[in-house]
Formats: C-alpha cells, structure tokens, sequence
C-alpha cells in the first residue's frame, strides 16, 4: 500500500478485467454454443422462464442513458377503453 501522499505502485491497471471472471466467462459462453446456443436458450426460456429472466437481466444494462446527440424520449400515454356493451 502506497504511503500518504506517494503514487501508488504495482497491481492491476484501472479498468482491467479481472482474469478469472473473463475466463468463467469464456467457459460459460463456450458451453452454451456446445449446449445449442439460441436454441438452447429459447428453449430454457419456456420451461424456465424465471430463471431465463433472471439471465436477460445479467446481461442488459443497468441504467439506460442516451447522448447529446440522441437523448431519451419518455412519453406516458393514457387511453379510455369502453366495452362494448
């Protein structure tokens, strides 16, 4: 540990991957293209659809954020049904 007021020396780069979870990553990704890749995955999302969507929220991201350039557009809508009757 870098003393107060000394640069800090040594160990991982800022932002670099940590080794082992790129390489679970790799086991897991080789897997399922062994385990049938989309398919497989469709198929897991109609006999387990909890944990199908438990997946889907690992991989999206956890805010969504647009750009200058592109912003987000937010709209609510609201609309009176009336039955038929």
């Amino acid at each position: 540990m870098a003393g107060k007021g000394q640069p800090k020396t040594g160990g991982r780069a800022k932002g670099t991957t940590n080794k082992l979870t790129a390489d679970v990553k790799a086991m897991v990704l080789e897997a399922l293209d062994k385990a049938g890749g989309v398919t497989y995955l469709l198929k897991q999302a109609q006999t387990n659809p909890n944990a199908f969507m438990t997946l889907v929220g690992k991989v999206l991201p956890l805010t969504l954020a647009g750009d200058p350039d592109h912003p987000l557009v937010t709209a609510i809508e609201r609309s009176i049904v009336r039955s038929k009757d």
